[in-house]
């Protein structure tokens, strides 16, 4: 049986070896992403042409993806490189901070325009949701908070505000050269993260197609502001990309299943491509097999109608790369068996 959902996998330390990427394309690896966000432009030409030499010796033609990185809204570093916040204590985002001087009273924000985009009531989201900040009051640079979930934080993690409403651009100078990298590297499709509506994918593909790019262009859904723009972003675009990490975070896990089901919807409508993404096999980056609630993940990503899955962490830095492309490809076939029978 024929696979009609493809699979996107991530490229990194774990895939460097020429033989893992071979077998990780003899595993079903149809498309291989490039992530910007890491690594020199030599770096990522390199492993570009290792993909196209990998391929051509398997026989298969293997896509490439170049994912833009997209603003940083990420606070700077602590310097003892990490912290431990306890719940109802004061902690302070200042913009005006050093960048490594971060204390488990305050840290600097790479973001400097974050203090404009937020007020006292609003809830700030760092490391994925992991913990939960309270605005008290914004007082120049700084960004008075209180805990209201603690834990230990890191250097340079995420921050998102619940419900949306930073003004980022989606298009950064760093993405700008990236675009250009990714035209003289032939890139297939070009992903914009954080896009907020169909001018920033209109502004990507015009920089990529003067630089002489022909890629496809895939619109990141990961913000509040996209779901309110998503029928101009869809069309301004070949394909979307439900973005279900930092989506997540935004809108709240309890809508994001339902989310999921209606991007799909509506890209298949207007006839472009859909790609779910994000911790679709998360356990396999240390586990040999995946866990049943990612099997059911993945199923019903295919059977809503997605035309492709992808792997991140998993194939990137996993100990278990090819096993994860075979784990989902079988989870895929079986989906589309148990889709075609009823």
């Amino acid at each position: 049986m024929l696979r009609r959902t493809k699979i996107l996998t991530t490229l990194g330390p774990a895939t460097d070896d020429p033989t893992v990427l071979a077998e990780l394309i003899r595993a079903g690896a149809d498309v291989v992403r490039i992530n910007f966000s890491h690594g020199e432009p030599e770096f990522h030409a390199r492993r570009v042409q290792m993909v196209r030499e990998a391929a051509e010796r398997a026989g298969k033609w293997v896509a490439v993806l170049g994912d833009l990185q997209g603003p940083k809204i990420r606070i700077e570093r602590f310097a003892e490189g990490k912290v431990f916040l306890n719940e109802g204590d004061p902690f302070t985002l200042d913009v005006s901070l050093d960048t490594n001087a971060g204390t488990a009273k305050s840290v600097g924000v790479a973001y400097k325009t974050l203090p404009e985009d937020v007020r006292a009531g609003d809830t700030l989201l760092l490391n994925d949701g992991l913990i939960v900040l309270d605005v008290t009051d914004v007082d120049g640079p700084r960004i008075h908070t209180r805990v209201v979930v603690g834990g230990e934080l890191s250097n340079n993690k995420g921050i998102n505000k619940q419900g949306g409403g930073l003004s980022a651009g989606a298009l950064t100078d760093k993405d700008r050269e990236d675009i250009k990298l990714a035209a003289k590297l032939g890139v297939d499709y070009l992903a914009v993260s954080f896009a907020r509506d169909g001018s920033d994918m209109e502004e990507a593909r015009r920089l990529l197609r003067k630089e002489g790019g022909h890629g496809h262009l895939v619109a990141k859904i990961e913000r509040s502001e996209a779901l309110v723009n998503l029928d101009r972003i869809i069309l301004a675009s070949d394909a979307v990309m439900v973005a279900r990490g930092d989506l997540g975070v935004e809108v709240g896990y309890a809508e994001l299943t339902g989310l999921q089901k209606h991007i799909i919807a509506e890209t298949r409508k207007r006839n472009r491509i859909v790609i779910t993404a994000t911790q679709m096999m998360e356990s396999m980056i240390n586990n040999p097999v995946p866990t049943r609630a990612e099997v059911s993940d993945v199923a019903n990503a295919v059977m809503d109608g997605t035309d492709a899955v992808m792997l991140s962490g998993e194939s990137a830095v996993g100990k278990y790369p090819v096993k994860a492309v075979q784990a989902m490809a079988q989870v895929i076939l079986g989906a589309e068996k148990y889709e075609s029978s009823t």
